[in-house]
């Protein structure tokens, strides 16, 4: 990778981290690197697409470690399905514990608070997360694809929520370590998933 790509990256990392992608423009991008306009054309050709290379540089690995974290869990279960707390502790533990990383962590945080969640989704994680709603709905059998998307839909706001602050309450919440932030965020995500829902029709 060049020195101007990489500059580019972690700069754009901590723009879009700090201040969102949508406040973030690439005037502010190569301001910040110190390169010039074309080298963003010429290395990344979008805003889109330099914010799937940065997202993706440092989500190729957590996605490989996600998957090798639930492959272990499903096969010590086997022939029973994984346990609800063990595929949520897959998907959450490699991101929340990339402690290096707290641009990183900052930025997959806005992407959901933004909104951006689903197509980011779409487009670089689809096959994993496709992995993990199987495995849930083989642990969570009767329920509805509906009834888990929306649950999944609120997990996923709780994990954003988690890693752009900790709880203002407590100032020694921050102090936690990552593997009790994951004990705590895998216990609320599953006790969520596992609460029945009763919709009542109101006219």
């Amino acid at each position: 990778m060049t020195d101007t790509k990489l500059k580019i990256l972690d700069a754009a990392e901590e723009l879009f981290g700090e201040n969102g992608y949508s406040a973030t423009s690439l005037r502010h991008i190569i301001s910040k690197a110190q390169v010039n306009l074309a080298a963003i054309h010429y290395h990344f050709g979008s805003k889109q697409d330099l914010l799937d290379q940065v997202i993706m540089r440092k989500a190729g690995p957590i996605n490989e470690h996600r998957l090798k974290l639930l492959d272990q869990f499903e096969t010590e279960a086997a022939p029973e399905h994984a346990s609800i707390e063990k595929i949520i502790e897959a998907f959450l533990a490699p991101i929340i514990h990339v402690e290096r990383s707290p641009e990183f962590l900052k930025l997959m945080g806005r992407v959901h608070a933004e909104g951006l969640g689903h197509e980011i989704t779409q487009r670089n994680f689809q096959p994993v997360f496709n992995r993990f709603s199987a495995a849930l709905q083989g642990s969570l059998p009767g329920m509805s694809a509906k009834e888990l998307a929306w649950k999944l839909h609120f997990a996923l706001g709780a994990m954003a929520f988690t890693l752009i602050a900790r709880p203002a309450m407590d100032p020694e919440a921050a102090l936690e370590s990552p593997s009790a932030i994951t004990m705590r965020l895998v216990a609320f995500v599953s006790g969520g998933l596992r609460a029945p829902v009763i919709l009542q029709n109101r006219n």
